[in-house]
Protein backbone atom coordinates (compact mmCIF):
# COMPACT_ATOMS: atom_id res chain seq x y z
CA UNK A 1 0.00 0.00 0.00
CA UNK A 2 1.70 3.90 -0.72
CA UNK A 3 0.45 6.54 -2.66
CA UNK A 4 1.78 10.27 -3.91
CA UNK A 5 2.98 13.54 -1.92
CA UNK A 6 1.41 15.89 -4.38
CA UNK A 7 2.29 18.71 -2.23
CA UNK A 8 5.29 17.48 0.04
CA UNK A 9 5.13 18.21 3.86
CA UNK A 10 4.23 17.72 7.61
CA UNK A 11 0.92 17.57 9.12
CA UNK A 12 -0.66 15.23 12.06
CA UNK A 13 -3.93 15.24 13.87
CA UNK A 14 -7.98 13.40 13.98
CA UNK A 15 -9.00 12.30 10.82
CA UNK A 16 -12.09 13.03 9.15
CA UNK A 17 -13.00 10.74 6.41
CA UNK A 18 -16.22 11.12 4.10
CA UNK A 19 -17.28 8.74 1.25
CA UNK A 20 -18.92 12.00 -0.40
CA UNK A 21 -16.84 14.51 -2.05
CA UNK A 22 -17.70 18.51 -0.64
CA UNK A 23 -17.80 21.53 -3.01
CA UNK A 24 -15.27 23.82 -1.08
CA UNK A 25 -17.02 27.18 -2.23
CA UNK A 26 -20.62 26.91 -1.27
CA UNK A 27 -19.85 24.02 0.88
CA UNK A 28 -17.12 25.30 3.72
CA UNK A 29 -17.18 28.50 5.37
CA UNK A 30 -13.83 30.27 5.00
CA UNK A 31 -13.90 32.32 7.81
CA UNK A 32 -14.31 29.21 10.25
CA UNK A 33 -13.87 25.91 8.57
CA UNK A 34 -17.06 25.06 9.24
CA UNK A 35 -18.93 22.93 6.48
CA UNK A 36 -22.11 24.30 5.69
CA UNK A 37 -23.49 22.16 3.07
CA UNK A 38 -26.80 21.22 4.52
CA UNK A 39 -27.17 18.81 2.19
CA UNK A 40 -23.32 16.67 2.96
CA UNK A 41 -22.87 14.03 5.59
CA UNK A 42 -20.00 16.56 6.82
CA UNK A 43 -22.85 19.24 7.46
CA UNK A 44 -21.61 21.17 10.73
CA UNK A 45 -17.51 19.62 11.31
CA UNK A 46 -14.67 21.92 11.49
CA UNK A 47 -12.44 21.20 8.97
CA UNK A 48 -8.99 22.92 10.58
CA UNK A 49 -6.73 21.07 11.78
CA UNK A 50 -7.98 17.81 10.47
CA UNK A 51 -6.44 14.82 8.14
CA UNK A 52 -9.41 15.40 5.82
CA UNK A 53 -10.05 12.13 3.34
CA UNK A 54 -12.78 11.99 0.95
CA UNK A 55 -12.33 10.36 -2.46
CA UNK A 56 -12.44 14.00 -4.31
CA UNK A 57 -13.91 16.82 -4.37
CA UNK A 58 -16.78 18.17 -6.92
CA UNK A 59 -18.80 21.44 -7.45
CA UNK A 60 -17.81 24.80 -8.01
CA UNK A 61 -14.29 25.91 -9.58
CA UNK A 62 -14.35 28.68 -6.57
CA UNK A 63 -13.12 25.90 -4.28
CA UNK A 64 -9.12 26.77 -4.55
CA UNK A 65 -10.07 30.22 -3.25
CA UNK A 66 -11.93 29.15 -0.24
CA UNK A 67 -8.94 26.85 0.40
CA UNK A 68 -6.84 29.69 -0.02
CA UNK A 69 -8.57 31.62 2.23
CA UNK A 70 -8.76 28.85 4.94
CA UNK A 71 -4.70 28.80 4.28
CA UNK A 72 -4.63 32.45 4.96
CA UNK A 73 -6.57 32.73 7.63
CA UNK A 74 -4.33 29.90 9.38
CA UNK A 75 -8.08 27.55 9.86
CA UNK A 76 -7.00 25.12 6.89
CA UNK A 77 -7.21 20.98 7.47
CA UNK A 78 -3.89 19.93 8.16
CA UNK A 79 -3.87 17.66 5.40
CA UNK A 80 -5.97 16.68 2.54
CA UNK A 81 -5.86 12.68 1.15
CA UNK A 82 -7.31 11.99 -1.58
CA UNK A 83 -8.11 8.21 -3.36
CA UNK A 84 -8.81 9.95 -7.10
CA UNK A 85 -7.66 13.26 -8.96
CA UNK A 86 -8.08 16.06 -7.58
CA UNK A 87 -7.63 19.71 -9.02
CA UNK A 88 -8.95 22.82 -7.07
CA UNK A 89 -8.71 22.54 -3.82
CA UNK A 90 -4.69 21.10 -4.63
CA UNK A 91 -4.37 24.38 -7.13
CA UNK A 92 -5.58 26.48 -4.02
CA UNK A 93 -3.11 24.52 -1.47
CA UNK A 94 -0.26 25.12 -4.09
CA UNK A 95 -1.17 28.91 -4.81
CA UNK A 96 -0.86 29.37 -0.62
CA UNK A 97 2.67 27.60 -0.64
CA UNK A 98 3.95 29.16 -3.67
CA UNK A 99 2.67 33.01 -3.18
CA UNK A 100 2.27 33.06 0.21
CA UNK A 101 4.44 30.49 1.98
CA UNK A 102 1.19 28.56 3.79
CA UNK A 103 1.36 25.40 2.50
CA UNK A 104 -1.09 22.65 3.05
CA UNK A 105 0.06 19.12 2.16
CA UNK A 106 -1.98 17.17 -0.53
CA UNK A 107 -1.57 13.07 -0.50
CA UNK A 108 -2.89 10.69 -3.61
CA UNK A 109 -3.54 7.36 -2.42
CA UNK A 110 -4.17 4.08 -3.92
CA UNK A 111 -7.57 2.38 -2.89
CA UNK A 112 -6.60 0.19 -0.19
CA UNK A 113 -4.24 2.33 1.19
CA UNK A 114 -7.14 5.15 1.15
CA UNK A 115 -9.96 2.96 2.98
CA UNK A 116 -7.10 2.29 5.78
CA UNK A 117 -6.46 5.63 6.54
CA UNK A 118 -10.03 6.47 6.03
CA UNK A 119 -10.56 3.84 8.39
CA UNK A 120 -8.59 5.58 11.38
CA UNK A 121 -8.78 8.04 14.32
CA UNK A 122 -5.36 9.73 13.80
CA UNK A 123 -2.65 10.01 10.88
CA UNK A 124 0.46 11.95 10.70
CA UNK A 125 2.21 13.13 7.76
CA UNK A 126 6.11 13.37 7.11
CA UNK A 127 7.72 14.08 3.70
CA UNK A 128 7.81 10.21 2.90
CA UNK A 129 5.34 8.70 4.91
CA UNK A 130 1.79 8.65 6.22
CA UNK A 131 0.92 7.04 9.33
CA UNK A 132 -2.61 5.81 10.28
CA UNK A 133 -3.46 4.36 14.01
CA UNK A 134 0.11 2.81 13.82
CA UNK A 135 0.03 1.60 9.99
CA UNK A 136 3.66 3.13 8.16
CA UNK A 137 2.36 4.18 3.97
CA UNK A 138 5.00 4.71 2.13
CA UNK A 139 4.75 7.99 -0.15
CA UNK A 140 6.63 8.63 -2.77
CA UNK A 141 6.88 12.29 -4.57
CA UNK A 142 4.83 13.63 -7.66
CA UNK A 143 7.12 12.81 -10.90
CA UNK A 144 8.05 15.38 -12.62
CA UNK A 145 6.95 15.23 -16.12
CA UNK A 146 9.42 16.19 -18.83
CA UNK A 147 7.12 18.28 -21.13
CA UNK A 148 7.11 19.30 -24.71
CA UNK A 149 7.38 23.18 -24.07
CA UNK A 150 7.60 25.50 -26.96
CA UNK A 151 10.23 28.54 -27.45
CA UNK A 152 7.35 30.86 -26.37
CA UNK A 153 6.73 28.35 -22.80
CA UNK A 154 10.90 28.72 -22.29
CA UNK A 155 10.65 32.03 -22.55
CA UNK A 156 7.87 32.80 -19.68
CA UNK A 157 9.06 30.07 -17.26
CA UNK A 158 12.54 31.84 -17.63
CA UNK A 159 10.61 35.25 -16.43
CA UNK A 160 11.52 36.81 -19.91
CA UNK A 161 7.74 38.36 -20.22
CA UNK A 162 7.80 39.05 -16.52
CA UNK A 163 7.71 37.80 -12.87
CA UNK A 164 3.99 37.46 -13.27
CA UNK A 165 3.93 34.93 -16.54
CA UNK A 166 7.03 33.17 -14.59
CA UNK A 167 4.41 32.78 -12.05
CA UNK A 168 1.42 31.84 -14.74
CA UNK A 169 3.69 29.57 -16.68
CA UNK A 170 5.37 27.45 -13.36
CA UNK A 171 1.51 26.73 -12.30
CA UNK A 172 0.40 25.58 -15.08
CA UNK A 173 3.53 23.16 -15.75
CA UNK A 174 2.82 22.34 -11.87
CA UNK A 175 -0.55 21.27 -13.20
CA UNK A 176 0.62 19.56 -15.74
CA UNK A 177 2.28 17.35 -13.99
CA UNK A 178 -0.08 16.62 -11.64
CA UNK A 179 -2.29 15.43 -14.30
CA UNK A 180 -0.43 13.62 -16.23
CA UNK A 181 -0.12 15.73 -19.49
CA UNK A 182 3.21 15.84 -21.82
CA UNK A 183 2.91 18.80 -23.45
CA UNK A 184 0.13 22.36 -23.51
CA UNK A 185 -2.62 23.20 -25.47
CA UNK A 186 -3.62 26.48 -27.20
CA UNK A 187 -7.14 27.80 -26.19
CA UNK A 188 -9.03 30.44 -27.48
CA UNK A 189 -10.72 32.45 -25.06
CA UNK A 190 -11.06 32.15 -21.24
CA UNK A 191 -13.39 33.03 -18.54
CA UNK A 192 -12.26 34.11 -14.84
CA UNK A 193 -14.45 32.92 -12.10
CA UNK A 194 -12.11 33.84 -9.12
CA UNK A 195 -13.85 37.28 -8.71
CA UNK A 196 -16.28 36.62 -6.55
CA UNK A 197 -16.31 38.75 -3.08
CA UNK A 198 -16.63 35.53 -0.82
CA UNK A 199 -13.09 35.57 0.96
CA UNK A 200 -10.49 38.01 1.75
CA UNK A 201 -8.01 35.54 -0.80
CA UNK A 202 -9.52 36.64 -3.76
CA UNK A 203 -8.82 39.90 -3.78
CA UNK A 204 -5.71 39.43 -2.41
CA UNK A 205 -4.49 37.57 -4.83
CA UNK A 206 -5.84 39.24 -7.71
CA UNK A 207 -4.66 42.71 -6.96
CA UNK A 208 -1.11 40.99 -6.38
CA UNK A 209 -0.93 39.75 -9.61
CA UNK A 210 -2.29 43.02 -10.61
CA UNK A 211 0.54 44.73 -9.52
CA UNK A 212 3.11 42.46 -10.60
CA UNK A 213 1.99 43.89 -14.26
CA UNK A 214 -0.23 40.49 -15.09
CA UNK A 215 -1.89 40.63 -18.14
CA UNK A 216 -4.61 38.58 -20.20
CA UNK A 217 -3.14 37.38 -23.82
CA UNK A 218 -6.53 36.05 -24.70
CA UNK A 219 -10.40 36.87 -25.34
CA UNK A 220 -11.33 36.82 -21.48
CA UNK A 221 -15.18 37.67 -20.04
CA UNK A 222 -15.53 37.93 -16.47
CA UNK A 223 -17.71 35.85 -14.12
CA UNK A 224 -20.61 37.38 -11.84
CA UNK A 225 -19.08 38.96 -9.17
CA UNK A 226 -20.60 40.09 -5.79
CA UNK A 227 -22.00 43.55 -6.38
CA UNK A 228 -24.07 45.24 -9.46
CA UNK A 229 -21.16 47.23 -10.37
CA UNK A 230 -22.45 50.40 -11.00
CA UNK A 231 -25.38 50.53 -8.99
CA UNK A 232 -24.48 49.32 -5.77
CA UNK A 233 -24.40 52.39 -3.99
CA UNK A 234 -28.24 52.84 -4.39
CA UNK A 235 -28.61 49.45 -3.35
CA UNK A 236 -27.60 50.21 0.07
CA UNK A 237 -24.49 48.11 0.07
CA UNK A 238 -21.91 49.04 2.48
CA UNK A 239 -19.31 50.95 1.30
CA UNK A 240 -16.31 48.68 3.21
CA UNK A 241 -17.58 45.80 1.03
CA UNK A 242 -18.77 47.45 -1.76
CA UNK A 243 -15.35 48.73 -2.62
CA UNK A 244 -13.50 45.90 -2.30
CA UNK A 245 -15.94 44.36 -4.60
CA UNK A 246 -15.55 46.63 -7.22
CA UNK A 247 -11.89 46.56 -6.46
CA UNK A 248 -11.51 43.21 -6.97
CA UNK A 249 -13.68 43.04 -10.31
CA UNK A 250 -11.88 46.10 -11.33
CA UNK A 251 -8.40 44.30 -11.24
CA UNK A 252 -9.52 41.62 -13.32
CA UNK A 253 -10.31 44.01 -15.93
CA UNK A 254 -7.57 46.25 -15.37
CA UNK A 255 -5.68 42.61 -16.30
CA UNK A 256 -7.37 42.84 -19.81
CA UNK A 257 -10.60 40.68 -18.76
CA UNK A 258 -13.92 42.08 -20.43
CA UNK A 259 -16.29 43.59 -18.13
CA UNK A 260 -19.09 40.40 -18.80
CA UNK A 261 -19.83 39.82 -15.00
CA UNK A 262 -21.99 36.88 -16.17
CA UNK A 263 -21.75 33.22 -15.04
CA UNK A 264 -23.48 32.28 -18.47
CA UNK A 265 -20.44 33.28 -20.90
CA UNK A 266 -22.62 30.83 -23.51
CA UNK A 267 -24.85 33.52 -23.82
CA UNK A 268 -22.44 35.55 -24.83
CA UNK A 269 -21.76 36.45 -28.60
CA UNK A 270 -18.43 34.91 -28.20
CA UNK A 271 -19.74 31.59 -27.27
CA UNK A 272 -17.05 29.23 -28.32
CA UNK A 273 -18.20 26.57 -31.28
CA UNK A 274 -17.99 22.54 -31.24
CA UNK A 275 -14.58 21.64 -30.97
CA UNK A 276 -12.84 24.83 -29.94
CA UNK A 277 -10.26 24.55 -27.62
CA UNK A 278 -10.72 26.97 -24.33
CA UNK A 279 -10.03 27.63 -20.77
CA UNK A 280 -12.96 28.29 -18.69
CA UNK A 281 -13.91 27.93 -14.59
CA UNK A 282 -17.07 28.35 -13.35
CA UNK A 283 -18.81 24.61 -13.00
CA UNK A 284 -22.12 25.74 -14.70
CA UNK A 285 -20.55 27.11 -17.67
CA UNK A 286 -17.62 24.58 -18.01
CA UNK A 287 -20.03 21.75 -17.93
CA UNK A 288 -22.68 23.80 -20.70
CA UNK A 289 -19.36 24.34 -22.66
CA UNK A 290 -18.25 21.10 -22.99
CA UNK A 291 -21.93 18.77 -22.67
CA UNK A 292 -23.99 21.30 -24.77
CA UNK A 293 -21.72 23.25 -27.41
CA UNK A 294 -19.32 21.12 -28.15
CA UNK A 295 -16.14 23.21 -26.64
CA UNK A 296 -13.48 21.71 -24.62
CA UNK A 297 -12.14 22.58 -21.30
CA UNK A 298 -10.96 20.96 -18.42
CA UNK A 299 -13.24 22.46 -15.38
CA UNK A 300 -9.87 24.64 -14.30
CA UNK A 301 -10.22 25.89 -10.53
CA UNK A 302 -9.99 29.39 -9.70
CA UNK A 303 -6.60 31.50 -10.38
CA UNK A 304 -5.08 29.23 -12.93
CA UNK A 305 -7.98 30.63 -15.15
CA UNK A 306 -6.33 33.88 -14.91
CA UNK A 307 -2.56 32.23 -15.81
CA UNK A 308 -4.44 30.35 -18.61
CA UNK A 309 -5.64 33.42 -19.50
CA UNK A 310 -1.94 35.20 -19.30
CA UNK A 311 -0.50 32.43 -21.37
CA UNK A 312 -3.11 31.04 -23.75
CA UNK A 313 -2.05 27.90 -22.80
CA UNK A 314 -3.21 25.10 -20.65
CA UNK A 315 -2.27 21.27 -19.63
CA UNK A 316 -3.13 19.10 -22.40
CA UNK A 317 -4.88 16.80 -20.33
CA UNK A 318 -8.72 15.56 -19.52
CA UNK A 319 -11.55 16.52 -22.02
CA UNK A 320 -8.69 18.48 -24.09
CA UNK A 321 -8.56 14.61 -25.30
CA UNK A 322 -10.92 13.16 -27.26
CA UNK A 323 -10.78 9.54 -25.56
CA UNK A 324 -11.06 10.97 -22.22
CA UNK A 325 -14.76 12.61 -23.20
CA UNK A 326 -16.57 9.51 -23.58
CA UNK A 327 -19.36 8.27 -20.91
CA UNK A 328 -18.00 5.92 -18.55
CA UNK A 329 -22.19 5.25 -16.99
CA UNK A 330 -25.00 5.01 -19.11
CA UNK A 331 -28.40 5.85 -17.16
CA UNK A 332 -31.32 4.60 -18.76
CA UNK A 333 -34.21 7.03 -17.73
CA UNK A 334 -37.69 6.18 -17.78
CA UNK A 335 -39.16 9.79 -18.22
CA UNK A 336 -42.11 10.52 -16.56
CA UNK A 337 -45.36 11.61 -18.62
CA UNK A 338 -46.12 15.16 -18.84
CA UNK A 339 -42.92 16.40 -16.72
CA UNK A 340 -42.35 20.34 -16.93
CA UNK A 341 -39.58 22.14 -16.96
CA UNK A 342 -38.31 21.20 -13.26
CA UNK A 343 -37.57 17.16 -14.80
CA UNK A 344 -34.16 18.86 -16.70
CA UNK A 345 -32.23 20.07 -12.92
CA UNK A 346 -33.39 17.39 -11.28
CA UNK A 347 -32.19 15.22 -14.19
CA UNK A 348 -28.77 17.03 -13.66
CA UNK A 349 -28.90 16.69 -10.27
CA UNK A 350 -29.87 12.65 -10.16
CA UNK A 351 -26.61 12.37 -12.82
CA UNK A 352 -23.74 14.06 -10.75
CA UNK A 353 -25.09 11.94 -7.56
CA UNK A 354 -24.69 8.76 -9.92
CA UNK A 355 -21.79 9.62 -11.48
CA UNK A 356 -19.56 11.75 -9.02
CA UNK A 357 -16.48 11.55 -10.26
CA UNK A 358 -17.14 10.41 -14.02
CA UNK A 359 -18.97 11.25 -17.31
CA UNK A 360 -22.41 9.76 -18.04
CA UNK A 361 -24.83 9.35 -20.89
CA UNK A 362 -28.87 9.98 -19.87
CA UNK A 363 -30.38 7.74 -22.50
CA UNK A 364 -34.22 7.50 -22.88
CA UNK A 365 -34.93 11.36 -23.29
CA UNK A 366 -34.98 10.84 -26.89
CA UNK A 367 -38.53 11.92 -27.42
CA UNK A 368 -38.62 15.06 -25.38
CA UNK A 369 -37.73 18.40 -27.07
CA UNK A 370 -35.42 20.23 -23.73
CA UNK A 371 -34.97 23.86 -25.13
CA UNK A 372 -31.54 24.84 -24.18
CA UNK A 373 -32.41 26.79 -20.56
CA UNK A 374 -33.78 23.21 -20.06
CA UNK A 375 -30.16 21.97 -20.99
CA UNK A 376 -28.60 24.90 -18.98
CA UNK A 377 -30.49 23.93 -16.17
CA UNK A 378 -29.69 20.40 -16.18
CA UNK A 379 -25.24 21.73 -16.44
CA UNK A 380 -25.83 23.63 -13.28
CA UNK A 381 -27.49 21.05 -11.16
CA UNK A 382 -25.03 18.35 -12.30
CA UNK A 383 -21.95 20.79 -11.65
CA UNK A 384 -23.27 20.65 -8.29
CA UNK A 385 -22.92 16.73 -7.24
CA UNK A 386 -20.02 15.83 -9.67
CA UNK A 387 -16.90 16.48 -10.53
CA UNK A 388 -17.00 16.04 -13.61
CA UNK A 389 -16.76 18.38 -16.69
CA UNK A 390 -19.24 17.00 -18.73
CA UNK A 391 -22.61 14.83 -19.43
CA UNK A 392 -24.26 13.49 -22.38
CA UNK A 393 -27.65 13.56 -22.98
CA UNK A 394 -28.87 10.98 -25.58
CA UNK A 395 -30.67 12.89 -29.24
CA UNK A 396 -30.15 16.69 -27.77
CA UNK A 397 -25.98 16.57 -27.10
CA UNK A 398 -23.34 16.50 -29.83
CA UNK A 399 -21.51 13.79 -28.50
CA UNK A 400 -23.74 11.41 -27.16
CA UNK A 401 -22.13 8.75 -29.13
CA UNK A 402 -19.26 8.51 -26.97
CA UNK A 403 -19.58 5.64 -24.70
CA UNK A 404 -16.61 3.90 -23.11
CA UNK A 405 -16.39 0.31 -24.52
CA UNK A 406 -16.90 -0.55 -20.59
CA UNK A 407 -19.36 1.82 -19.56
CA UNK A 408 -21.64 0.64 -16.85
CA UNK A 409 -25.55 0.90 -17.23
CA UNK A 410 -27.64 1.88 -14.36
CA UNK A 411 -31.53 2.35 -14.64
CA UNK A 412 -33.51 5.68 -13.00
CA UNK A 413 -37.56 5.87 -12.94
CA UNK A 414 -40.13 8.23 -11.58
CA UNK A 415 -39.14 7.26 -7.95
CA UNK A 416 -35.71 7.99 -7.87
CA UNK A 417 -36.84 11.51 -8.99
CA UNK A 418 -39.25 11.41 -6.20
CA UNK A 419 -36.53 11.11 -4.19
CA UNK A 420 -34.47 14.41 -5.48
CA UNK A 421 -37.35 16.51 -5.30
CA UNK A 422 -37.56 15.94 -1.81
CA UNK A 423 -34.20 16.44 -0.76
CA UNK A 424 -34.55 19.59 -2.15
CA UNK A 425 -38.19 20.21 -0.95
CA UNK A 426 -37.54 19.51 2.75
CA UNK A 427 -40.93 18.52 4.50
CA UNK A 428 -39.38 21.25 7.46
CA UNK A 429 -39.71 23.98 4.91
CA UNK A 430 -42.71 26.54 4.83
CA UNK A 431 -45.03 27.00 2.17
CA UNK A 432 -45.17 30.73 3.03
CA UNK A 433 -42.32 32.17 0.58
CA UNK A 434 -40.85 35.35 1.32
CA UNK A 435 -38.73 35.48 -1.53
CA UNK A 436 -38.90 34.29 -5.41
CA UNK A 437 -35.20 33.77 -6.80
CA UNK A 438 -34.72 33.30 -10.55
CA UNK A 439 -31.55 33.45 -12.64
CA UNK A 440 -28.89 30.97 -11.18
CA UNK A 441 -27.56 30.91 -13.71
CA UNK A 442 -28.52 34.09 -15.13
CA UNK A 443 -31.47 34.00 -17.01
CA UNK A 444 -31.43 33.91 -20.64
CA UNK A 445 -33.35 36.45 -23.07
CA UNK A 446 -35.76 33.37 -23.67
CA UNK A 447 -36.50 33.09 -19.86
CA UNK A 448 -37.46 36.59 -18.81
CA UNK A 449 -39.39 36.56 -21.46
CA UNK A 450 -41.49 33.14 -20.58
CA UNK A 451 -41.55 34.58 -16.98
CA UNK A 452 -43.11 37.77 -18.19
CA UNK A 453 -45.50 36.21 -20.22
CA UNK A 454 -46.54 33.87 -16.71
CA UNK A 455 -46.53 36.84 -14.82
CA UNK A 456 -49.23 38.57 -17.19
CA UNK A 457 -48.13 41.66 -15.70
CA UNK A 458 -49.94 41.12 -12.31
CA UNK A 459 -47.98 42.23 -9.41
CA UNK A 460 -46.25 39.95 -6.76
CA UNK A 461 -47.81 39.45 -3.58
CA UNK A 462 -47.41 42.06 -1.11
CA UNK A 463 -45.23 40.33 1.24
CA UNK A 464 -43.26 38.05 -1.29
CA UNK A 465 -39.90 39.95 -2.86
CA UNK A 466 -39.15 38.68 -6.34
CA UNK A 467 -35.43 38.84 -8.29
CA UNK A 468 -33.93 37.75 -11.06
CA UNK A 469 -30.29 37.93 -11.79
CA UNK A 470 -29.11 38.07 -15.32
CA UNK A 471 -26.22 39.77 -17.57
CA UNK A 472 -25.46 43.16 -18.79
CA UNK A 473 -26.39 41.89 -22.43
CA UNK A 474 -29.58 40.40 -21.48
CA UNK A 475 -30.37 43.10 -19.21
CA UNK A 476 -29.72 45.34 -22.74
CA UNK A 477 -31.96 43.45 -24.75
CA UNK A 478 -34.41 42.73 -22.66
CA UNK A 479 -34.67 46.90 -22.28
CA UNK A 480 -34.82 46.79 -26.01
CA UNK A 481 -37.91 44.54 -26.53
CA UNK A 482 -40.28 45.80 -24.12
CA UNK A 483 -39.22 42.93 -21.42
CA UNK A 484 -37.93 44.79 -18.93
CA UNK A 485 -40.88 46.94 -18.77
CA UNK A 486 -43.56 44.19 -18.17
CA UNK A 487 -41.48 42.58 -15.44
CA UNK A 488 -41.53 46.19 -13.87
CA UNK A 489 -45.40 46.48 -14.00
CA UNK A 490 -45.29 42.84 -11.97
CA UNK A 491 -42.98 44.09 -9.84
CA UNK A 492 -39.88 42.30 -10.45
CA UNK A 493 -36.19 43.47 -9.35
CA UNK A 494 -33.56 42.32 -11.95
CA UNK A 495 -30.68 42.86 -10.80
CA UNK A 496 -27.17 42.42 -13.17
CA UNK A 497 -23.55 41.58 -12.22
CA UNK A 498 -24.29 39.55 -9.33
CA UNK A 499 -26.41 35.79 -9.29
CA UNK A 500 -27.45 33.98 -6.62
CA UNK A 501 -24.44 32.34 -5.48
CA UNK A 502 -22.89 35.89 -4.92
CA UNK A 503 -25.68 37.84 -4.02
CA UNK A 504 -25.55 39.18 -0.09
CA UNK A 505 -27.73 41.75 2.45
CA UNK A 506 -29.09 43.73 1.49
CA UNK A 507 -29.67 43.00 -2.17
CA UNK A 508 -30.89 39.99 -0.99
CA UNK A 509 -34.09 41.12 1.41
CA UNK A 510 -32.87 40.78 4.68
CA UNK A 511 -35.83 39.78 6.39
CA UNK A 512 -36.53 36.76 3.97
CA UNK A 513 -36.40 33.30 6.06
CA UNK A 514 -38.41 31.02 3.36
CA UNK A 515 -37.43 31.40 -0.62
CA UNK A 516 -38.09 29.49 -3.54
CA UNK A 517 -36.47 28.72 -6.52
CA UNK A 518 -36.48 27.38 -10.28
CA UNK A 519 -32.47 26.43 -10.15
CA UNK A 520 -31.27 23.24 -9.03
CA UNK A 521 -28.14 24.69 -8.05
CA UNK A 522 -29.53 26.91 -6.19
CA UNK A 523 -31.82 24.98 -4.36
CA UNK A 524 -28.86 22.95 -3.02
CA UNK A 525 -26.31 25.55 -2.50
CA UNK A 526 -29.08 28.38 -1.06
CA UNK A 527 -29.56 27.13 2.65
CA UNK A 528 -25.83 27.06 3.54
CA UNK A 529 -25.17 30.67 1.32
CA UNK A 530 -27.91 32.27 2.71
CA UNK A 531 -29.01 30.05 5.99
CA UNK A 532 -32.83 30.46 4.71
CA UNK A 533 -35.17 27.72 3.85
CA UNK A 534 -35.41 26.92 0.79
CA UNK A 535 -38.04 24.93 -2.05
CA UNK A 536 -37.60 24.06 -5.56
CA UNK A 537 -40.13 24.23 -8.30
CA UNK A 538 -40.80 24.53 -11.97
CA UNK A 539 -40.48 28.25 -13.60
CA UNK A 540 -44.65 28.12 -13.41
CA UNK A 541 -44.76 27.11 -10.08
CA UNK A 542 -42.74 29.46 -8.71
CA UNK A 543 -44.23 32.39 -11.12
CA UNK A 544 -47.51 31.21 -8.95
CA UNK A 545 -45.88 31.18 -5.49
CA UNK A 546 -44.54 35.34 -6.83
CA UNK A 547 -48.03 36.27 -7.31
CA UNK A 548 -50.16 33.86 -4.08
CA UNK A 549 -46.99 34.37 -1.71
CA UNK A 550 -47.32 30.24 -1.14
CA UNK A 551 -45.07 27.46 -2.57
CA UNK A 552 -47.46 24.51 -4.08
CA UNK A 553 -48.48 22.24 -1.35
CA UNK A 554 -47.91 18.97 -3.13
CA UNK A 555 -45.46 17.73 -5.88
CA UNK A 556 -46.21 18.17 -8.84
CA UNK A 557 -48.70 15.92 -10.70
CA UNK A 558 -46.11 13.80 -13.25
CA UNK A 559 -44.60 13.24 -9.76
CA UNK A 560 -47.44 12.18 -7.57
CA UNK A 561 -47.69 8.54 -8.99
CA UNK A 562 -44.54 8.14 -6.97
Amino acid sequence: MSGQAIIAGRARGKVLASAEGISFWGGVDPLTGIVIDAHHPLHGQCLTGKILVMPTTRGSCSGSGVMLDLALNGIAPAAFVFREAEDVVTLGAMIAGKMFDRPVPVIRLEPAAYDTVAAARNAELTEDRLIADGVTLPLTPLPVTALDLTPEDHAMLNGEDGPARRIAMKVICAMASLQGAQTLIDVTQGHIDGCILANAANLRFAETMAEMGAKTCIPTSINAISVDHGNWRTQGVAPDFGLRAARLADAYVAMGARPTFTCAPYLLDTAPKEGEAIGWSESNAVVYANSVLGARTVKHPDYLDLFIAMTGRAPLSGVYLPENRQARLVIHVTAPNGADDALWPMLGYLAGQRAPDRIPLLAGLEHLSPSPDDLKAMCAAFGTTSAAPMLHVAGHTPEAHLIAPDAKSETADIQDLARIWAQLNPDTTPKHMDLIAFGSPHFSLDETRKLAALLKGKPRHPDTAVIVTLGREVLAAIKADGTLEALKVADVQLVADICWCSITEPVFPPTATTLMTNSGKYAHYGPGLSGRAVRFGSLADCATAAQTGQAPAHPPAWLQEA
